[in-house]
């Protein structure tokens, strides 16, 4: 019965050859455990929040995909003729339902199941994830429309070509799991490996951390060709010392900082709906505080991150250290690798190399 909190992973930096280890792509979507129980489907997400009202599609599709009663873990993704879009896919948690009727109808969502839970009476969960795949195998109807089975092989050759060759369509890196391992709910008993890249970013602002007991995000953009700032991301995740250090470092570069802020216009979160810059609200968040402090337009950081989706970090970056040798204006979007879409229609079946549904 829900909750069930899923099973996660540790970060590694390089794929690991153990024998008897699993391999998978790492999609880019929303972690989702589905529980079935004849008629009734409820979508769940890692933080317990539910999904099912922001994907009605998926419902029909997985009552005939999946068996009466089970438990099955998975990824709910929109899927383009691009690659996974991330972006779409966040635009479905709307609070109003007549915008997720539109949406359901404009960008349908696909269900990617890895792991069975449970089936029937059973609780799969202390089986070795060898025997919970078979069973997910058995079972699942990937005929279905918009459902299917991730690829899964025990050959990191394989797994190294489903790193870099499919990238550019928005996959995240490629989990491993051992073969004989239980679900362990809410355990980082898997791994995974993910792209990383370093970029020297403008600090054009911060986010005062939610205790207020120090920097909780700086703010970071980059110049198009045309010379305008973009706010492209954020680098967090400081420990308690390292914010407070924070306040200190970035003291100096706040007096007067609107008054010739590329961002000024946006300093009234109001007035912020493209998403593109500093402020607004997060879905995510349900109303939580994203009004930021601006800083003069003079520092420059090194940080690390994972890929880049319509002009913006995927994820937030981590902060590697600040570079008083480089000079904001020389902190463009030239720098971002770029790596080219890979075609998914020989997975995707709603995908056809037209870029239909």
């Amino acid at each position: 019965m829900p909750p069930v909190r899923p099973m996660l992973a540790t970060l590694v930096r390089e794929l690991p050859h153990t024998p008897g280890l699993r391999y998978e792509p790492k999609w880019d979507g929303f972690r989702c455990i589905v529980f079935r129980d004849g008629d009734e489907i409820e979508l769940g997400s890692r933080n317990d929040r539910p999904l099912t009202r922001y994907f009605p599609e998926l419902l029909d599709l997985l009552a005939d995909a999946l068996p009466p009663r089970c438990v099955v873990d998975g990824e709910i993704v929109v899927v383009t003729e691009g690659g996974l879009d991330f972006d779409a896919l966040q635009n479905r948690l709307h609070p109003a339902a007549s915008r997720v009727r539109k949406l359901a109808g404009e960008t349908p969502a696909s269900f990617v199941a890895f792991d069975l839970l449970a089936l029937g009476d059973r609780d799969l969960s202390p089986e070795p994830f060898a025997e919970r795949r078979r069973e997910l195998e058995s079972v699942l109807d990937t005929a279905r429309a918009r459902v299917h089975l991730t690829p899964i092989t025990d050959d990191p050759a394989v797994a190294t070509d489903w790193f870099t060759r499919f990238e550019g369509a928005g996959f995240d890196g490629v989990m491993v799991k051992p073969s004989d391992q239980p679900y362990q709910q809410d355990k980082r008993t898997m791994l995974k490996v993910k792209h990383e890249r370093t970029a020297d970013c403008v600090v054009a602002g911060f986010r005062w951390h939610k205790d207020g007991q120090g920097v909780g995000s700086l703010l970071l953009g980059l110049y198009d060709d045309d010379g305008s700032l973009h706010h492209v991301g954020v680098a967090s995740s400081f420990t308690a010392k390292r914010r407070a250090e924070l306040v200190d470092e970035l003291e100096p570069l706040r007096a007067e900082a609107l008054d010739e802020h590329p961002w000024r216009d946006w300093a009234d979160t109001e007035r912020n709906t493209d998403g593109r810059m500093p402020g607004g609200l997060s879905r995510w968040s349900a109303g939580k505080d994203l009004s930021w402090e601006p800083l003069r337009i003079e520092l420059v950081a090194e940080v690390r991150y994972e890929h880049v989706q319509a002009g913006r970090f995927r994820h937030g970056g981590r902060l590697v250290r600040f570079r008083p040798d480089r000079t904001p204006e020389s902190c463009t979007y030239a720098q971002l690798e770029q790596v080219a879409p890979a075609e998914l229609a020989a997975f995707f079946d709603e995908v056809d190399p037209a870029g239909t549904r």
